[in-house]
C-alpha cells in the first residue's frame, strides 16, 4: 500500500519521510489540519456523520488512515474542530463589530448580517453539517455548539436593544427580531447555489439591507396626518417595550439560534 505522508508537497504530496508529529504546530501542519476539517465537512453534508468513516475523510485529503491518526483520532475530533473553529470566528467577529463606536445601530446590524450570510454561502456545508448533526453531538460539542449559537443571538438581541433604546429602532421585541434576523441567515446555506454569474456578495448586501428596514425607524415617527388612535398605538408600543425592559433580567433568554 502506498503511504502518503504529511510531509509531501500539499495535501496530496508523497514522500518517504515520517509524518509529522502529532502534536506539531508547523505551517505545513496547519494547513494540512484545515484542508482535513473541510473534507470532513464536506463529506459530512453529503453523506452524514454516522454515513462517513475516517477511512472516508482520509481517502478525500490523500492520507492513508495511519497517517490520519497523527491529526485527529475519532470523527468526534472533527467535530470539536469544526465547533471551535465556529464559535471563535462568528462570535468574535461580530463582538467587534457591535462594539465599534463610529458606527450608528443600523449600519453594525447591516455589516453582522453581511458577515453572517457571507458565512454560510460561503462555506454552506459547514453549517449543514453543524445543523444537521445538531441532535446527535456528544455532550461535550454539543455543549459548545450551543454556546456559539447562543454568543451569536446574543449579539445580535444586544445590538438592536442598543438602536431601540436610541430611539433609532422601532420598539420591537430585540430576542424575537434577532431570532427572525437569524433565521433568514441560516437559510441561504440551504438555497443558495453560488455561480459566476451568482456570487454571494450581492445576496448578502439584499438580506442585510432586508435585515434594517425590519428595525430602523422612518424618518417621522408619526403619520402625515396623525390621528388619535395612531398617536396612541405608537405610544402602547413604547410602553410595551419599557414594560419588557423593566421586566428582563437582562439575559437573551436560553432559546438559542443555530450557528
Amino acid at each position: 500500500m502506498d503511504v502518503v505522508t504529511a510531509e509531501g508537497s500539499g495535501p496530496r504530496g508523497r514522500s518517504g519521510g515520517r509524518a509529522e508529529p502529532r502534536r506539531g504546530t508547523t505551517p505545513r501542519r496547519k494547513l494540512l489540519m484545515s484542508e482535513i476539517v473541510d473534507q470532513a465537512m464536506r463529506l459530512f453534508a453529503e453523506r452524514g456523520y454516522d454515513g462517513t468513516t475516517l477511512q472516508d475523510v482520509a481517502d478525500a485529503v490523500g492520507l492513508s488512515r495511519p497517517n490520519l491518526y497523527n491529526y485527529v483520532k475519532s470523527k468526534d475530533e472533527l467535530l470539536v474542530a469544526m465547533v471551535e473553529a465556529t464559535a471563535r470566528s462568528a462570535a468574535n467577529s461580530l463582538r467587534e463589530v457591535r462594539q465599534r463606536t463610529d458606527l450608528e445601530p443600523a449600519e453594525k446590524l447591516r455589516m453582522l448580517v453581511h458577515t453572517l450570510v457571507l458565512r454560510r454561502a460561503e462555506r454552506p456545508e459547514q453549517f449543514r453539517t453543524l445543523d444537521r448533526s445538531d441532535q446527535a453531538l456528544p455532550p461535550e460539542i454539543a455543549k459548545k455548539h450551543l454556546k456559539s449559537r447562543r454568543a451569536v443571538l446574543r449579539e445580535i438581541t444586544e445590538l438592536i436593544e442598543e438602536g431601540v433604546t436610541a430611539g433609532l429602532f422601532r420598539p420591537v421585541d430585540a430576542r424575537v427580531t434577532a431570532l427572525s434576523i437569524i433565521g433568514m441567515c441560516n437559510w441561504v446555506a440551504w438555497w443558495f447555489h453560488p455561480s459566476p454569474g451568482h456570487p454571494a456578495e450581492p445576496v448578502a448586501e439584499q438580506i442585510a439591507d432586508n435585515a434594517v428596514k425590519m428595525v430602523v425607524r422612518e424618518a417621522g415617527r408619526t403619520p402625515a396626518a396623525p390621528t388619535p388612535l395612531g398617536a396612541a398605538a405608537l405610544l402602547q408600543q413604547d410602553l410595551d417595550y419599557l414594560t419588557r425592559l423593566l421586566s428582563s433580567n437582562g439575559e437573551p433568554g436560553d432559546f438559542a439560534a443555530n450557528e
